[in-house]
């Protein structure tokens, strides 16, 4: 079981780092084209739309409750193999009756709903900008068109029947993957974010000559890039065996199981989604550029979030639910204890060194063309918000899988109001002194919260509790970090020296910063005692 866990999470983290440094490229491109200014905002504004719904209906709530259940249908057909002394003449596609039926009657009623939600979205667009963007709504109101928040209010009602077809295509694509990482094939899933990331990126520099302005290119870059995703998972899913004929079948046994499941989980595993749009909102009323800030200091604190935080639960939640359906709650609580491990692992020196370089990476990454030096301190105060809240960002991918796998869905939920009124709180209270800045030290407070509560859930209903070993390996881990922001904090320049340097001497500069502080760190975690047999799952 360790093995595999290691693989399937090595290979899941390097797909996932493919996405992740084109997607920074993508950032560098859009910061590169619009700045932080009014383009910018209205389009991130426009993307944010759609990806919301996308953790509703797509690989958020929707994959949480139909990962369980499909693992269930898989283990059926599993055990169904094992007892058929006739397994070796029966055909693949009997083989996996149970698991196929189940997908053809999900995708097909998945089909149906958000073909509805989609097209209502396009339609009402710019309800949802009133919604979500209530301060450009007010000013479109007072002022019309000729203010820059009417001007605003405009083009993202605009650019938001562009990108809402994204949410269609996104389902399906994330419905395939569902289904590949619950066969084993996580390769395919982690690898086709990088579409979108591609897609967006070539519409950004070749399709701005064809369109009214680059945030219109960047908006049919989403479009273009949830098809192609969409069309890329089709030939996985044959090859699998798994390519059904979709049919509607509200009322089946999975179905119906499903949407139960999903109901409480729609709200439960979206808090952080709904916490973002709701900094939206609020950021709507505050200066041009805070929706834009909080926008790259999101990307950069999404970097290793991705690349291990989601990574490593992609992994986890296929494991656990087969663990639920074996009755085996010894290897259960090992196996949530190997995902904190691995998380620890990695997200302590992500926090510490992008703490420390947190300026010089925005300088690097984006300081060109309409991103200004002002925008690098701005996005850099955002950041630093965020990643004080990233393990509890990492942790909260890692224990939530532990209801989901028991197809436990109400308990989050539970949790999940608690968290998000607290940050509703926590926004009224800081947005007024610190402004965008205090947006992002709400999210971080309450995803905080939100991993503790979680954490106690489990405790207190004796399904896990991280173990003293855990504990020490941590505390390890946090120290040997902490060596490498005092290293790394050393060979780094000042700010203005940053400033001053030519964009290859920077490149050069951080490279060696970077370097030398993951050696060290390394270094330190081997002096002590931390070794590879410290991540075995126990049995």
């Amino acid at each position: 079981m360790s093995k595999k866990l290691i693989k399937s999470g090595l290979i899941v983290s390097a797909m996932t780092l493919i996405s992740r440094i084109l997607g920074l490229v993508r950032d560098v491109v859009i910061a590169n084209v619009m700045g932080a200014g009014v383009m910018a905002d209205v389009f991130l504004f426009a993307n944010k739309i759609p990806n919301f719904f996308r953790r509703l209906f797509a690989e958020g709530a929707f994959a949480q409750a139909f990962v369980p259940v499909l693992s269930e249908y898989h283990t059926r057909d599993e055990k169904n193999a094992e007892n058929d002394t006739n397994t070796i003449q029966n055909s693949q596609e009997n083989s996996l009756a149970e698991t196929r039926r189940l997908i053809a009657q999900v995708s097909g009623t998945l089909g149906v709903v958000i073909s509805v939600v989609t097209l209502f979205g396009m339609v009402a667009s710019p309800l949802f900008v009133m919604l979500f963007g209530g301060g450009w709504f007010v000013e479109w109101l007072n002022n019309g068109s000729t203010s820059v928040g009417g001007e605003k209010f405009e083009l993202a009602a605009s650019l938001l029947k562009i990108t809402f077809p994204y949410l269609w295509f996104i389902s399906f694509t994330a419905l395939a993957g569902a289904v590949l990482n619950t066969l084993g094939r996580f390769a395919v899933a982690a690898f086709t974010p990088v579409l979108l990331n591609v897609a967006i990126i070539l519409m950004a520099i070749y399709g701005a000559d064809y369109t009214e302005s680059p945030a219109y290119a960047l908006a049919w870059g989403v479009f273009f890039g949830g098809l192609i995703q969409f069309l890329f998972q089709i030939p996985f899913l044959y090859r699998a065996n798994v390519l059904v004929k979709p049919c509607w079948s509200w009322h089946s046994e999975g179905v119906t199981k499903i949407r139960k499941l999903i109901v409480p989980a729609l709200f439960g595993v979206s808090v952080t989604q709904i916490n973002l749009l709701l900094d939206t909102l609020i950021a709507s009323f505050l200066i041009t550029g805070s929706i834009s800030w909080l926008y790259y200091a999101d990307r950069l604190l999404e970097f290793p979030l991705g690349l291990f935080g989601i990574g490593i639960a992609t992994v986890v939640l296929p494991s656990l639910s087969k663990l639920h359906s074996k009755n085996d709650p010894k290897q259960f609580r090992a196996t949530l204890d190997w995902g904190i491990k691995v998380i620890s692992l990695f997200g302590w020196p992500a926090l510490a060194g992008l703490m420390v370089l947190a300026q010089p990476i925005i300088m690097v990454l984006f300081m060109r063309g309409e991103f200004s030096q002002t925008d690098v301190m701005q996005v850099s105060m955002a950041l630093f918000a965020y990643l004080s809240g990233l393990l509890s960002f990492m942790f909260i991918k890692i224990l939530a899988p532990g209801y989901y796998a028991r197809q436990d869905t109400k308990t989050p939920v539970k949790i999940g109001i608690k968290a998000m009124v607290a940050n509703m709180l926590f926004n009224l209270i800081l947005a007024p002194f610190f402004g965008y800045v205090g947006l992002a030290i709400a999210t971080t407070m309450s995803a905080t919260l939100n991993a503790w509560l979680l954490y106690r859930g489990l405790k207190q209903a004796n399904i896990y509790q991280i173990s003293s070993d855990t504990k020490v390996f941590i505390a390890k881990l946090v120290l040997a970090a902490s060596v490498m922001a005092l290293v790394v904090y050393e060979l780094s320049a000042d700010f203005n020296v940053w400033l001053a340097m030519d964009f290859v001497t920077q490149i050069v500069q951080l490279v060696f910063c970077i370097g030398v502080g993951c050696l060290s760190y390394f270094i330190m975690i081997f002096l002590l005692g931390i070794r590879l047999s410290d991540f075995k799952v126990k049995n």
